[in-house]
């Protein structure tokens, strides 16, 4: 059955650069979110995980609400958290346009943001007056290093972000994954992920003396297995609350779009239906390393409620989604939380 926003989708939206239509759905999703909110009617089912009760397993990954600006939107139209960002410590415009593309024969977008942002201390501002406005929706914040800054300095910017944005984020997410600012993929590797974790800890603590802020990093899919497990062993010796898996993938193996096409798009991070198969693996190479304990969110080409179940089976206490909500519409979070509801 074809649904009205496919129509939509493939004789108007795809007629339009990617960036700018990201940029009306966003404003529109806010400004619909007393509406959408008011309709919302959804199954409860509660996840304990990261000491906070979410209201259903999936959320938004972070990358569609960069600026802080629509968690109440998206939480409206069914998301149990979201998760913005990536913030830098500084503001940056980020990579030259055009720089978010659609592979629609992979249901996969490729972008090459470059963590365009306002910054921490104007993103810490923004939330700051979500608070205290009453925003409840449970808040992920995801921090990035600032593109400038050498890789040497990168633990003072990932420090400056936390005590910026530590006081009003449920969880943090250090991001060490994006391929699209150079060096950080760098940062994966143990001897240098262990001192910038560790950072990040005591920063957050010094900021919230009376309340933990869970932490959580963010790997990338093309990491080895043996890489993802040295990081698991990491998340365990270091005290870490989760991971987060996965980030987008620079491979292009067995794409369906045409070698021609993925070819003029270039460089960037794929995401969608091309990484289900890896991140659903990485996330059982994970659970099996680290137990039963430790918070696992799984995110990478889940589009259906199957891809969801199969998520959950393979070990993830939480989902996210990002790219699917693009291709399927505003309805898609309803859907797959009520497709799980109906196992439960």
């Amino acid at each position: 059955m074809v649904r009205p926003y496919d129509l939509l989708f493939e004789q108007g939206l795809t007629r339009v650069d990617a960036e700018r239509i990201h940029h009306v759905a966003s404003r529109a999703i806010r400004v619909a979110a007393p509406v959408t909110g008011r309709t919302l009617r959804l199954p409860s089912m509660p996840v304990r995980a990261l000491g906070l009760t979410f209201p259903h397993p999936l959320g938004l990954a972070a990358g569609f609400d960069k600026f802080a600006v629509g968690m109440d939107g998206l939480a409206a139209l069914g998301f149990g958290h979201v998760e913005v960002g990536t913030v830098t410590g500084e503001s940056q415009p980020g990579n030259p346009r055009p720089r978010l593309f659609r592979l629609k024969a992979d249901r996969a977008i490729v972008n090459r943001m470059g963590f365009n942002n306002d910054g921490a201390v104007v993103v810490a501002r923004r939330l700051a007056a979500w608070r205290a406005g009453g925003g409840s929706t449970i808040l992920g914040v995801n921090i990035g290093k600032t593109k400038v800054v050498p890789e040497d300095y990168a633990v003072r910017d990932y420090e400056k972000s936390t005590g910026l944005l530590a006081p009003y984020a449920d969880y943090l997410v250090v991001n060490v994954s994006s391929p699209n600012t150079p060096g950080l993929r760098d940062l994966q590797a143990v001897e240098k992920l262990e001192p910038l974790l560790a950072a990040v800890r005591r920063r957050a603590d010094e900021v919230r003396p009376d309340h933990r802020v869970p932490l959580l990093v963010k790997i990338a899919p093309d990491l080895s297995d043996d890489d993802v497990l040295a990081v698991a062993d990491l998340a365990l010796a270091s005290g870490l609350d989760g991971i987060i898996a996965t980030n987008t993938t620079i491979s292009r193996d067995g794409l369906a779009s045409p070698a021609g096409e993925v070819e003029g798009i270039g460089a960037g991070g794929l995401s969608g239906r091309p990484l289900t198969q890896r991140s659903e693996d990485v996330v059982r190479l994970l659970r099996g390393r680290v137990g039963p304990d430790l918070t696992l969110v799984g995110v990478g080409g889940i589009s259906t409620v199957d891809d969801a179940r199969r998520r959950l089976a393979a070990g993830a206490d939480l989902l996210q989604g990002y790219t699917a909500f693009v291709y399927e519409g505003p309805l898609w979070p309803r859907r797959i939380v009520k497709g799980l509801a109906t196992d439960a």
